[in-house]
């Protein structure tokens, strides 16, 4: 599929902000390891969701939809065998997640998914279970997905180093099942909003653990996660897209469903753009952003990854040069999304430079070009964005990917006034 975008002044309205994928996830998992029937309200519906939804089921847990909210039946800590490998398509959060909740388990379990989630690094996870006593290989032996896993967790001590938050987070979920005791030492932390959003979950649900400066935690074993009731949060990552759009056109849009006050590390897009001199105000009726003038600022990305595309373009706008920094993970997402943006933006006319762990962008008009999307939401939304303020016509290819975690994108954006079609 390919979007069309074309230069567009202002955008103008108000449009809600679908759930959080990473709450949505982690509600999912939770619940299904859960003792009794738990029920989500407004959960994010897409690709990403629907993945971990579909692992949960195939391990055991009763999922159904009801009125745009999900009913979950808990397997309590006891997952069953699958009767097939796990397919996680396109969604690293939710391998991550149910790589250790199969760990549980005392059976083989072949966990894959795409070819974009097979190039992405899941080792040290790996690494970390092994010390636990759970037989954990890259069955290409590449350290990327497919993954063979013969559980169960046993616990004791062991390092992860987190390159990515998930791996912590998918070990403090399910170690509190496990019988004994589990030591964890995390290495070279990034992310750390996404760690304390897991946290959060497990205060909510009362596991024991003991948390030293996120670097030492020690998880008490023979604890159980009840059922329960909760409604998702709107999601910052993919509002962060509707947000940098009006930020950067002559716009007055009043976004709704983000709660400044939530654990998602992605609301700092706030702080970064009025770092910027974005003119944004937060009432009780949302996040209200007009457009104007923008200057360039040195922003360090280490805990907010996800938002190095949509801040890569925001840059292109803003006079003088932007330098988005300390956030060499951002190349193990999707894609390599330094060197992605470096090269889209480029073809558009962009005066960037790629760092090895960033971008340094200065102020040039663009022009329309073709773009690839390489299948990458956060890119394609990204570079729809550009498409918002580059002269002519641009058009992005694997724009379908937005339904990874924001399916009625090109809807919500359209709504606004952006001048867009999908073809």
């Amino acid at each position: 599929m390919n979007l069309i975008v074309n230069k567009t002044e202002k955008l103008t309205g108000e449009i809600e902000i679908p759930g959080s994928k990473s709450h949505t996830i982690r509600a999912v998992v939770i619940a299904s390891l859960a003792e009794g029937k738990s029920k989500i309200i407004n959960p994010l519906f897409s690709d990403d969701t629907k993945a971990a939804i579909n692992g949960c089921r195939a391990l055991g847990a009763l999922i159904k939809e009801e009125n745009n909210n999900l009913i979950i039946e808990g397997f309590n800590g006891k997952p069953r065998e699958p009767l097939k490998k796990l397919d996680m398509l396109n969604s690293g959060t939710s391998i991550n997640m149910l790589v250790s909740v199969t760990a549980l388990g005392n059976f083989k379990v072949i966990l894959d998914g795409d070819d974009s989630l097979r190039k992405r690094p899941v080792q040290p996870l790996l690494d970390a279970l092994e010390n636990l006593g759970v037989s954990a290989k890259s069955i290409d032996n590449n350290g990327c997905p497919p993954i063979e896993i013969q559980g169960p967790i046993k616990g004791g001590e062991t390092d992860v180093h987190c390159k990515s938050s998930q791996y912590l987070s998918s070990l403090l979920i399910s170690c509190p099942l496990i019988n004994n005791e589990t030591r964890i030492h995390a290495k070279n932390i990034c992310e750390i909003p996404y760690i304390n959003m897991t946290l959060k979950w497990l205060d909510e649900f009362k596991i024991e653990y003991e948390n030293k400066n996120l670097e030492y935690f020690k998880i008490l074993g023979n604890q159980k996660y009840d059922s329960f009731e909760k409604s998702i949060p709107a999601d910052w990552s993919s509002a962060a897209f509707p947000i940098c759009a009006a930020a950067i056109t002559n716009s007055d849009v009043l976004i709704k469903g983000p709660d400044i006050n939530d654990a998602q590390g992605d609301k700092k897009v706030i702080d970064y753009l009025k770092k910027m001199g974005a003119d944004i105000e937060i009432n009780e009726n949302g996040i209200r952003i007009i457009g104007k003038e923008l200057n360039g600022a040195e922003i360090d990305l280490n805990e907010t990854p996800d938002l190095l595309p949509v801040m890569a373009v925001v840059a292109c706008f803003a006079k003088d040069e932007t330098r988005l920094v300390n956030v060499a993970h951002a190349r193990i997402k999707e894609t390599d999304r330094i060197k992605v943006m470096h090269d889209e933006l480029k073809k558009l006319g962009a005066d960037i430079g790629e760092l090895e762990d960033g971008l340094i962008i200065s102020h040039k008009p663009l022009k329309g070009a073709l773009l690839n999307g390489h299948s990458d939401h956060r890119v394609v939304m990204a570079l729809s964005l550009a498409g918002l303020i580059a002269e002519g016509k641009t058009i992005i290819d694997t724009a379908e990917s937005v339904s990874v975690t924001y399916p009625d994108y090109f809807e919500s954006m359209k709504a606004l006034g952006a001048n867009l079609e999908v073809e």
